[in-house]
């Protein structure tokens, strides 16, 4: 019988992974309170000792030896339920350990229902998650039985119990993948310098190689993208666009824009701000589906980037010129200044004020306070011929839409 207990201590330990000592003290503790119930003392020295290798139980009351056999079968209910509660308070603690100390890392689990959009994956036999519909990836459905990846995102004690929050969302969950997949990269050859995402679309990570002889990029992609093809996979078709790191921002952002052509890039630091130029054909690749690409290349760089077509460009440049030319201290190299510090536009020059102009380029400050207030008259300019072109528009579109209702008419009598 003796025997018969360790086993059972051995097999609850192993299955519920909690510590054997554990369980041997709250049996103890559970026989203590049986021992209490069936005498009604609250305050008697009570004690019961378990052997570890036999399984011997000896118990005391007042100094005195008792048969704990003998109690009955209420106090032996009340150890069973002072057991219970022991062991499930042991085993939340157990998770707790193991998966907060693995926050962060991936993990794999079978699908096992929706609640009302959260979806719980089962992680071990003792063990689920719940993945909230944020931290689903749009569009994807699962099945029940079918067998997933995700990110440990966050672990909860809430209510008297363990809630581990899944995600397949996060960029961590990208970061991850690309540990898994590329040896490189977990050996540390490789770095994942910055990564952004929207998930479900499309991710652009930007990597860097510590090894002169490895080529970052290919070696993420893998021989015919083996590698990125994996990654593309498990995360149900999403794009990915790996670019080159390069601590030149004018080069970075150049390769973040990929797979459009930049033709001519200006930085303004005062603002934070990338003017890119691309050529006609090249407007739509840059700007990407519903602006996704040019949206992820700002996030990727950190800069506030601005798409145009070489008119748009050169008419920003010409009318900024022209507003310069017209404060009478200015000279014609001041223009070329103002290109250079990322200044293309007049809206540019109302926004970045004159202070950068003083200090930035020596201008003295009665002048520079001058061609703020010339580029905000422009400005101001600019916003009504906006309005007023809008305004001619919406009067064209009208007036089309009235004249072929007129030449519907006829046809229809």
């Amino acid at each position: 019988m003796n025997q018969e207990l360790v086993r059972i201590v051995d097999n609850i330990a192993r299955d519920k992974n909690i510590d054997k000592e554990s369980i041997f003290l709250d049996l103890e503790e559970a026989m203590v309170s049986a021992v209490r119930k069936h005498f009604g003392a609250l305050e008697s020295d009570i004690v019961v000792n378990i052997d570890r290798s036999t399984g011997q139980v000896v118990a005391f009351k007042d100094n005195e030896q008792i048969d704990i056999k003998k109690l009955g079968r209420i106090p032996a209910q009340t150890a069973k339920q002072v057991m219970i509660q022991k062991i499930r308070a042991d085993e939340r603690d157990s998770i707790y350990t193991e998966f907060v100390q693995r926050r962060g890392e991936v993990t794999s689990g079978s699908v096992v229902r929706y609640e009302g959009g959260t979806l719980i994956v089962s992680l071990s036999h003792r063990t689920e998650g719940f993945m909230p519909k944020g931290e689903q990836i749009v569009g994807q459905n699962h099945r029940p039985g079918e067998r997933i990846r995700c990110l440990i995102l966050d672990v909860k004690e809430v209510s008297n119990q363990v809630r581990i929050i899944l995600s397949r969302t996060h960029p961590d969950f990208i970061k991850r993948l690309f540990e898994l997949e590329v040896p490189e990269i977990a050996e540390e050859i490789i770095e994942i310098r910055v990564l952004a995402r929207e998930a479900g679309y499309r991710t652009k990570v930007a990597v860097a190689s510590y090894d002169e002889k490895v080529d970052p990029v290919g070696a993420c992609v893998g021989v015919r993208g083996s590698r990125i093809k994996n990654i593309v996979e498990e995360l149900g078709g999403e794009k990915i666009d790996i670019v080159r790191w390069n601590d030149s921002s004018q080069i970075l952002i150049t390769n973040a824009l990929m797979p459009a052509r930049a033709s001519e890039i200006a930085l303004c630091f005062e603002l934070g701000r990338a003017t890119v130029v691309v050529d006609e054909d090249q407007l739509s690749l840059a700007i990407g589906k519903h602006g996704q690409n040019v949206r992820l290349a700002a996030r990727l760089t950190g800069w506030d980037i601005d798409i145009l077509t070489p008119n748009e460009y050169n008419q920003g440049i010409e009318r900024l010129a022209n507003c310069v030319k017209a404060v009478p201290e200015a000279d014609d190299t001041l223009v070329d200044k103002l290109i250079a510090l990322g200044v293309i536009s007049v809206l540019d020059l109302d926004d970045v004020g004159p202070e950068p102009l003083t200090t930035e380029l020596g201008i003295e400050p009665d002048l520079a306070q001058k061609l703020v207030d010339a580029a905000v008259e422009e400005a101001k300019a600019i916003a009504a011929e906006s309005k007023q072109n809008q305004a001619e528009d919406i009067l064209q579109q009208q007036a089309d839409t009235d004249s072929t209702q007129s030449a519907d008419s006829p046809r229809q009598q």
